[in-house]
């Protein structure tokens, strides 16, 4: 099958540091390639993958200081889609609603995966005017904030098997993992750790715009407390180590997660998770085997001492069964193949092909 990948362009496939949405992407791109697929990826300039690369600018706009305005370099590329879109069965969109004026003209061979939250007013007035277009929720609790609509199928989550390895003993500190901002709950992790006695680890990114949260609330916070130690942004090869280091992840939220990528990440590793109730959180944790659901600061200390007791081969265990990246490039697959419909012998076949030929594929082909 020939599907196209369009992931944003705020950060490179993978990104280098922080990512959720071009991290799934590039999750999901690299499975269909394996199972033999001709996969090609729309992305910034300085992405890695097997596909074929599309590259829409040199490098990640959050990473490029001349980069005013993320807008034009985003509709540049939905413009090169348009330009490209009959040599492809399948086109995938990763970038919210920027594309949805393109979709009536793509013949239901295009499918949207919304990676933000909807709770917001003006987007249930947008989505309300594009019905039937097929729409992929990363939560059923995010499904729920869309309005009423013909298509919508819901896909957790995926990561590669090995990707971060499962860490048997782990370690007597607590992680938090996403970005310094007062929805993710960095505060509430801090006094968490505090009321516990045990270190805090804090590996986030800062944004300019929760600048002031950070020197108003968090920066004190840190300098009062020394059991915390902040870390900044860190790439996925220190990823496995934190996160299998911890005793536990702290995952706090305050608001309508759509998903929680770092809550599978620590369970990969064998860390139980430590949550609010917000959005997705009840369904990606299994309570008491992956780790527990807290309404509030002092529960979460005392969780605590029952997540250190949890098995983190059964953690492990949890992830496997329900959050691998060949899970879930296998319910997109059966997403494709109910748009294309039986047409052709090729959109029926959905057969593995031999996958030691498949690892054979140049990593970052780039097509001009």
């Amino acid at each position: 099958m020939k599907i196209a990948q369009v992931a944003p362009l705020c950060e490179s496939v993978p990104p280098k540091l922080y990512g959720g949405t071009e991290r799934i992407v590039s999750y999901l791109t690299e499975e269909l390639v394996r199972r033999g697929h001709e996969v090609t990826l729309f992305a910034s300039g300085d992405s890695e993958t097997s596909a074929e690369l599309v590259p829409i600018c040199g490098r990640a706009l959050r990473l490029n200081p001349a980069v005013k305005d993320y807008l034009p370099h985003h509709l540049a590329m939905v413009e090169e889609v348009r330009r490209r879109a009959d040599a492809f069965d399948i086109i995938h969109f990763h970038i919210d609603l920027l594309h949805y004026p393109l979709m009536s003209a793509l013949e239901g061979r295009a499918l949207t995966t919304l990676h933000g939250r909807l709770d917001l007013p003006d987007l249930d007035r947008f989505y309300k005017r594009f019905p039937d277009y097929p729409v992929v929720t990363i939560s059923n609790a995010q499904q729920k904030q869309l309005p009423a609509m013909g298509r919508v199928e819901t896909v957790y989550h995926g990561l590669p098997r090995n990707l971060l390895p499962f860490s048997p003993k782990g370690g007597d500190y607590l992680a938090f993992l996403g970005r310094i901002s007062p929805e993710k709950g960095p505060d509430a992790a801090i006094r968490i750790a505090a009321k516990a006695g045990m270190p805090l680890k804090i590996a986030a990114k800062l944004d300019k715009v929760d600048q002031a949260y950070w020197d108003r609330t968090i920066s004190p916070l840190v300098q009062a407390h020394s059991n915390v130690k902040f870390i900044g942004e860190i790439d996925e090869a220190r990823k496995a180590a934190f996160l299998g280091g911890a005793a536990a992840l702290l995952f706090p939220i305050d608001w309508p997660e759509p998903f929680g990528l770092a809550m599978i990440e620590a369970m990969s590793c064998g860390t139980p998770v430590i949550a609010f109730p917000c959005g997705s959180v009840p369904e990606v944790i299994d309570e008491g085997q992956s780790g527990f659901i807290v309404e509030e600061e002092e529960e979460a200390v005392a969780a605590l001492e029952e997540a250190k007791r949890l098995s983190r081969s059964g953690v492990r265990a949890c992830f496997e069964r329900r959050f691998t990246a060949e899970r879930m490039a296998g319910d997109y697959l059966g997403i494709y193949r109910s748009l294309l419909g039986a047409k052709t012998d090729e959109s029926r076949d959905f057969v593995v092909r031999d996958l030691a030929a498949a690892d054979t594929v140049p990593r970052n082909r780039v097509s001009s």
